[in-house]
């Protein structure tokens, strides 16, 4: 029984795992629009040069 306790209290709450999971999710969804932005502009300026 004593495992048992020490197990619970070293696996993390599946709601903490769930919230991590969606933050991460987003930012990497946050940085691919940033990065498609970026290439867009310096594409958008490159030809703009022409």
């Amino acid at each position: 029984m004593a495992t048992s306790k020490s197990e619970e209290k070293s696996l993390p709450c599946p709601s903490f795992c769930r919230r991590c999971r969606s933050l991460v999710r987003e930012q990497r969804a946050r940085f691919y629009i940033l990065r498609r932005c970026i290439v867009m502009l310096v594409c958008w300026r490159d030809s703009g040069d022409l």
